[in-house]
């Protein structure tokens, strides 16, 4: 993942009214922490933030520009409005080059089962411990002509080189399991209904 550089600014004031302040100004309310350090209270631009969220996903690595100095940053956790889906604050984490993080990679299904299956996916994310600035956008997972009865856990994720896995290994990421229309077309007679019609009445 490259890195992205942002200009930041020190917040001074606090609060919800403050907030709104900083929102209303262009510019979303922001906290980088972490190595001991106290807290830093941050307003980042809203549109050049919510860029780079859309581009390198929420784990993008940022090199923030706040006053005459420098600072790289993880984007830990970022909190949107529930109706609005515009950016309210965004927790940022101190590190280091070279520093290993715990961070969470979408996984991604590729390919298609076998005609006649169901595929359900239990997780869309596993933690990994990787370097900070080689933290990968997502994992793909490929099951291209898999076969009912196939079940994928965390430890078959294929990770890069120098990343490991912090989810239990054991985890279920996804099962192939028979379809219910396949299991049910022997249970219906001739001319009557399938259970899962008969089950709307």
């Amino acid at each position: 993942m490259s890195e992205v550089r942002l200009a930041a600014e020190a917040r001074t004031e606090f609060g919800k009214g403050a907030a709104r302040r900083t929102r209303r100004a262009g510019k979303i309310p922001a906290v980088l922490y972490g190595h001991g350090s106290d807290p830093k209270h941050l307003a980042l631009p809203a549109l050049e933030f919510a860029r780079v969220v859309r581009e390198h996903g929420q784990n993008a690595v940022l090199t923030l520009e706040i006053e005459s100095s420098t600072e790289l940053a993880l984007t830990k956790t970022v909190t949107t409005h529930p109706i609005k889906n515009y950016i309210e604050h965004v927790d940022l984490l101190l590190v280091q080059r070279g520093e290993k993080v715990a961070v969470e990679v979408p996984i991604v299904i590729t390919g298609d089962a076998v005609p006649g299956t169901l595929v359900t996916q239990d997780l869309t994310t596993i933690e990994v411990s990787v370097e900070a600035l080689h933290i990968p956008e997502q994992f793909e997972v490929s099951i291209e002509g898999a076969e009912a009865g196939t079940q994928i856990t965390a430890a078959d994720v294929p990770l890069p080189a120098g990343a490991e896995l912090v989810t239990d290994g054991e985890a279920l990421v996804l099962a192939v399991n028979v379809a219910q229309s396949a299991t049910g077309a022997s249970d219906e007679g001739e001319g009557g209904e399938s259970a899962a019609e008969s089950s709307e009445d």
